[in-house]
């Protein structure tokens, strides 16, 4: 990174109203079951996602207090004091009904209308590279645009690897959830994508919505471990190389988008456009527009929030 210099953590928004991060919870769970979408992409373009990382450090920093820490009970407090709950509760809760309602159904789209989903996906992710590329501040020297073209070509690797068929045994699971759950972390990384690379898309959405508790256990618990460790890593990123992190995230949002090209062969292949492509490209459009609208009206929502924070900083 060419911006080496420690830093203090950036300033964190307190997104404190529990109905608009339910939504934002439950918008995080609808493209969670979209492969080529992140979720972590949904909590750039909210503008929680540096929130949600310190949040994060802050409950593991709690856990590995209370078990190893010489002052466990106040230690571990000590952490979860620093959590925005009024964020963090109302995001789980929309993220695990969103989940479980719209897991069937979404997998049936995807199924059924591979191309036209993938369209609307290709123009909703090219629409939220913008997000990382301002948070990044600045116009780019040249070590940054190396940055964003090595953060391009890791997306485009990574969304390049050949789909196989697994059977989903628990030994397959766990290092796929450990590696899924990069997407609520990692914006442009998709974890339904990297579960569709190995075989375990459908099964996984087929366990969530029959309930299958069995599965779902095993694969939370490796979800937990491996965001126990992806989260350390953001937030020392995240801390002292904040602007060349956000570059190489933007980069690599991009080069994901090879797996959301609408014309894909059974094997992923990339084809020419076909005849449909007047109707591909307006829903590309489409997509674009609306993540604009969502950025727009969150840079409204924190406007107003700034103000009323200003306001009664006076009062």
């Amino acid at each position: 990174m060419t911006d080496t210099a420690p830093a203090a953590p950036p300033a964190l928004p307190r997104h404190r109203n529990p109905v608009a991060n339910l939504l934002r919870g439950a918008l995080i769970g609808v493209v969670e079951t979209v492969p080529g979408v992140s979720g972590g992409t949904v909590a750039l373009v909210t503008g929680i996602y540096d929130e949600l990382i310190e949040a994060g450090h802050q409950v593991t920093a709690a856990a590995r207090t209370l078990v190893t820490g010489p002052d466990r009970i106040a230690g571990a407090r000590e952490h979860l004091r620093g959590v925005n709950w009024l964020l963090i509760l109302p995001l789980l809760v929309g993220m695990a009904a969103a989940v479980l309602t719209v897991a069937g159904p979404v997998a049936g789209l995807v199924e059924d209308h591979p191309a036209t989903m993938r369209a609307l996906f290709l123009g909703l992710v090219a629409g939220s590279v913008l997000v990382p590329m301002r948070l990044s501040g600045g116009a780019w020297r040249l070590p940054e645009a190396g940055l964003f073209l090595a953060g391009a070509l890791g997306g485009l690797l990574l969304t390049s690897l050949p789909s196989t068929s697994l059977n989903p045994s628990p030994w397959v699971v766990a290092p796929a959830a450990a590696l899924a759950v990069c997407a609520l972390v990692l914006p442009g990384v998709s974890g339904s994508f990297l579960l569709l690379s190995v075989g375990l898309y459908q099964p996984t959405l087929q366990a969530v919505d029959e309930r299958n508790l069995g599965y779902i256990a095993w694969f939370g618990l490796w979800a937990l471990v491996g965001l126990v460790v992806i989260v350390r890593i953001m937030r020392v990123l995240l801390t002292r190389h904040h602007r060349g992190t956000m570059v190489v995230l933007a980069g690599i949002m991009i080069g994901a988008l090879r797996s959301l090209w609408p014309w894909q062969s059974t094997e992923g292949a990339l084809q020419a456009p076909g005849p449909d492509w007047p109707l591909m490209l307006l829903l590309a459009v489409v997509g674009v527009a609306a993540v604009q609208l969502l950025v727009l009206v969150e840079s409204r929502l924190a406007a107003r929030t700034d103000n009323d924070d200003t306001a009664a900083t006076r009062d």
